[in-house]
């Protein structure tokens, strides 16, 4: 049985109490879980200015400032003994490279979160920091190339196709559903992201009016964090084509958002990157189709599930005939499909093969 500790550098700027950053940080506990499903003796560490150690679902929880306190952390990880250590991010540089010195000779894996690669003059840091890495993860593999192109991953440095979270949420009757979550919409379309740039909803709205002579049925229900195009958002609701069928939720509870998916009929997303794309595990869990766009992360989670559509970044028109062309699927084929891609690939048992597999080959070289 390897054993495994898993390492967050990332630090809450909200200063949670640890116990709640389990909860509101999902991908910490489903990571641990799903390595110590597969097989895997998994110890976490997270970065936190208070120090505490928790026990949940027989995985040890360490809390403690191990982004600057270096000490602290080597005492730790001399008494947990690993023999790889697994990162969560690829810029903590600095504290990579410490982490490298403590424990010489073991693998390190650094997993991506979203880390676009650095400025030019910060090429040298991450070179020298990545390759103390005896491997690399990403949703999608192709998010290497931007590293590869500017040299800053080294050739013998090994890249695995891991998702970089599960789920637990689970299909329901989507008439009952329905009825709890009180959406209405034939289709009904779900969006479960911030109303930014990146996330384009601006684009999604225009394909959702490009699609209502096709589907005049169509009803869109937004929920959104972060907001800075609400005003831009509102506007384009003046449109008459979507005028009455457009519904902003604003910020949902997560136990909400799994209730709205499983009423809904397709989860629909505009994003132009995305790390992992957590929505769209949650809905492939939920049964939902998906229409969203056509980019590394999103292809390797549907990987061509028949109950998803993949349309060009900034491409209304695709956008509305990936719309028309999922509502001619039966429904219960359509929760079938998504729900198997999520089984197959994105589920806790899926995930801990795949990061099994990964930990086992590092230690193999």
């Amino acid at each position: 049985m390897a054993r495994v500790v898993q390492i967050s550098f990332h630090r809450d700027p909200q200063g949670r109490a640890p116990a709640q950053l389990l909860q509101v940080w999902p991908t910490v506990p489903q990571l641990a879980q799903a390595a110590a499903a597969a097989g895997a003796d998994v110890a976490v560490v997270q970065a936190c200015a208070s120090e505490e150690q928790l026990r949940q679902g027989g995985i040890g929880y360490h809390f403690l400032p191990c982004d600057s306190e270096p000490e602290r952390l080597a005492k730790l990880l001399d008494r947990l003994r690993p023999e790889l250590v697994h990162v969560q991010g690829l810029g903590f540089v600095q504290q990579v490279r410490a982490l490298a010195s403590l424990v010489p000779g073991r693998p390190m894996v650094l997993q991506d979160r979203a880390d676009a690669p650095p400025r030019p003059w910060h090429w040298p840091a991450w070179r020298r920091a990545l390759k103390t890495a005896r491997g690399l993860m990403f949703c999608a593999r192709e998010q290497a190339l931007p590293f590869r192109r500017r040299g800053l991953i080294a050739a013998q440095t090994r890249i695995y196709e891991v998702p970089g979270s599960s789920c637990a949420f689970e299909t329901r009757d989507p008439a009952a559903a329905r009825a709890d979550a009180q959406l209405v919409g034939e289709p009904c379309l779900l969006w479960v992201a911030h109303l930014d740039r990146n996330k384009d909803p601006l684009t999604v709205l225009d394909g959702v009016a490009l699609a209502v002579p096709r589907l005049p049925g169509l009803q869109l229900w937004l929920c959104y964090g972060r907001s800075p195009l609400h005003d831009a958002v509102r506007e384009r609701m003046r449109d008459p084509l979507l005028a009455g069928r457009v519904h902003l939720l604003g910020a949902q509870p997560h136990a909400r958002i799994e209730t709205l998916m499983a009423a809904a009929d397709i989860l629909v997303q505009g994003s132009h990157r995305e790390a992992t794309g957590y929505s769209v595990i949650e809905a492939l869990a939920c049964g939902l189709g998906v229409a969203v766009t056509d980019i590394p992360s999103f292809r390797a989670l549907t990987g061509g599930c028949g109950a998803a559509r993949l349309w060009p970044a900034g491409d209304a028109s695709r956008l509305a005939d990936a719309l028309v062309e999922l509502d001619t699927l039966p429904a219960s084929q359509r929760r079938a499909m998504a729900r198997a891609r999520f089984d197959s690939h994105c589920s806790v048992e899926a995930l801990g093969r795949r990061l099994m597999a990964a930990y086992e080959d590092l230690l193999a070289v």
